[in-house]
């Protein structure tokens, strides 16, 4: 197994050294977040089946600061049935097919959602990944790329809290490329849209895929950088915002936005509906994402000129933050 030390070795397949840098950052993460609360982060083991590989759910529940939380890793390979890869198609135009239209495939990330109590402390969800394809007679790589990103979801909006999430990311990519981050914020802004609610998921962040535009070594440097930026961009802000005193009013509108990261998740998001599609997926694991607890009221409008709809402002019309 390449170790912490290998991740930029080129001797290395790339897939073994992205599979140490998640494994890496998986526990960095953890660590970093479990020291804002009074619980622990748990380690549930899965396997895929057939040797289908599997991954490693972290979750953190029921603590003083964070409600409900997952970093997760997977690292799975196997056959995509031709009606999967058919509809991967629609979303990764360089997805090739064997002559039969099935597809041998790697996918290899780290995904997570955090969602603290305080209604002032934002949500939070990152996830960086690899996939390639193989022939099955030559096993040799047919089509790679990368994806990921980060984003902010909160009840109530800190622009201090949108700013440093933003600059934070837009530095670990402009050290690289400083035409990646206006794209990749604003492919954030366009994903992370509820159409059927005209409104954003939260107040963005980056988002990208289908990234095999530069080499494997460079864009796993990039991948690194993105990483190292979470811990940063977010553990000041709940430093600064788990404390706050709320009011009951403040804790329903919570629910509320809450509700609309489900339908999110649920309705449209990619990644989902790829994680339920794929045979012997881990539910569970792919199911982290939603909250421990949500709210929907019929017809619900927040008071023009209140601070719930200062935020739906900046969810229907998304800003610049970074400089």
């Amino acid at each position: 197994m390449v170790t912490a030390e290998q991740i930029h070795d080129k001797s290395f397949p790339i897939r073994e050294r992205i599979e140490a840098l998640i494994r890496l950052k998986q526990a960095e993460i953890t660590k970093g977040l479990a020291a804002l609360d009074t619980v622990q982060f748990l380690t549930d083991k899965w396997e895929r089946g057939n040797d289908g590989g599997g991954g490693e759910s972290m979750v953190i529940q029921n603590g003083t600061t964070f409600e409900k939380g997952g970093v997760n890793i997977s690292i799975v390979h196997g056959k995509l049935p031709p009606q999967a890869v058919q509809r991967m198609r629609a979303d990764h135009a360089n997805l090739k097919g064997s002559s039969d239209g099935s597809v041998n495939f790697f996918a290899c990330g780290l995904s997570m959602v955090i969602h603290p109590i305080n209604p002032h402390a934002p949500t939070t969800h990152a996830n960086y990944r690899y996939f390639e394809t193989t022939d099955p007679e030559t096993n040799e790589v047919q089509a790679w790329w990368f994806g990921g990103g980060a984003d902010l979801t909160p009840s109530y909006l800190y622009e201090e809290d949108a700013i440093l999430f933003h600059q934070q990311h837009k530095d670990a990519l402009d050290k690289h490329d400083k035409e990646l981050y206006p794209k990749y914020k604003k492919w954030c802004d366009e994903y992370f849209y509820i159409k059927h609610r005209n409104e954003s998921r939260g107040i963005g962040g980056i988002f990208f895929d289908d990234f095999d535009s530069k080499p494997a070594d460079d864009i796993l440097y990039i991948i690194e950088d993105c990483f190292d930026a979470f811990l940063p961009s977010y553990v000041p802000t709940i430093l600064k915002r788990k404390d706050t005193p709320y009011t009951k009013e403040q804790k329903e509108w919570q629910q509320l936005r809450r509700g609309r990261y489900v339908e999110f998740n649920l309705v449209l998001d990619r990644g989902t509906q790829f994680g339920l599609q794929t045979p012997g997926s881990r539910v569970e694991s792919i199911l982290m994402s939603l909250p421990k607890t949500a709210s929907w009221y019929y017809d619900h409008h927040p008071v023009s000129g209140s601070e719930e709809d200062r935020l739906l402002q900046v969810l229907q019309n998304p800003r610049e933050w970074a400089v």
